[in-house]
């Protein structure tokens, strides 16, 4: 015994083909519960927040570039010694 619970989606017919199939409330209980977008605005969401995320810590980056740069303007012009470059220690 099968029992079947309205039209069911195929390959060959189109979702509006299909909703047009199902009775009224049906057609109306899936409008409430489908949300094409959802899935975009999510993504949009989660990509504003990464460059929220990458910007401030460009601005980080930026301030501890400043500093390093004062730093070295202060402390190592002038001075006999090269600049640290991080090569080997000869």
């Amino acid at each position: 015994m099968s029992t079947s619970f309205g039209a069911q989606p195929s390959s060959s017919i189109s979702k509006s083909e299909f909703l047009s199939s199902l009775p009224r409330w049906r057609r109306w209980l899936s409008r409430l519960n489908w949300h094409p977008v959802v899935e975009l605005e999510i993504r949009e969401i989660e990509r504003r927040q990464r460059m929220k995320q990458l910007e401030s810590e460009i601005a980080r980056l930026e301030q501890a570039n400043s500093r390093l740069a004062r730093f070295e303007r202060e402390h190592l012009s002038g001075s006999s010694h090269p600049p640290f470059t991080g090569d080997s220690l000869s």
